[in-house]
């Protein structure tokens, strides 16, 4: 199988945000840990150190400011910087037992924001809700 590429990947969890009935994000998730006190006092400042540095570095889409559904996404053609200054986060995660998955796609959706490091697309338009079909099997 030839090497499968994609532009685009985003860390999420199993839960579902309010704003885009989307999976949230990796910052969604680290803040409600340390919001619920799940997250230790140093584990918590390591992480707001990682929120900071995201803060001065990744511009933040007015959509995500004006709390618009939209869904962001890191580019994978240079989001190498970004994704290394986030792997402590995922180790929080780790050690907090919470699941994440990092998913890769070509079709986030309508792009309404783009800059160097990031999308944002529309959430809700490519969420499809079909019956389970009586079998798996076309015949």
């Amino acid at each position: 199988m030839s090497k499968l590429q994609f532009k685009y990947v985003r860390i999420q969890g199993r839960e579902l945000s309010r704003n885009t009935m989307f999976a949230k994000g990796i910052f969604s998730m680290c803040w409600n840990l340390v919001q619920k006190d799940i997250m230790e006092g140093e584990d918590a400042d390591l992480f707001k150190e990682i929120d900071a540095w995201f803060a001065e570095h990744l511009p933040w889409p007015p959509q995500c400011k004006n709390q618009e559904p939209v869904v962001c996404w890191f580019k994978t053609e240079n989001s190498d910087e970004m994704l290394k200054m986030i792997r402590p986060a995922l180790w929080l995660l780790d050690k907090y037992n919470h699941p994440y998955y990092l998913v890769y796609t070509n079709y986030p959706g309508e792009i309404v924001y783009e800059d160097q490091y990031q999308i944002a697309a529309k959430a809700g338009e490519e969420l499809l809700i079909e019956e389970v079909p009586k079998s798996w099997s076309p015949v």
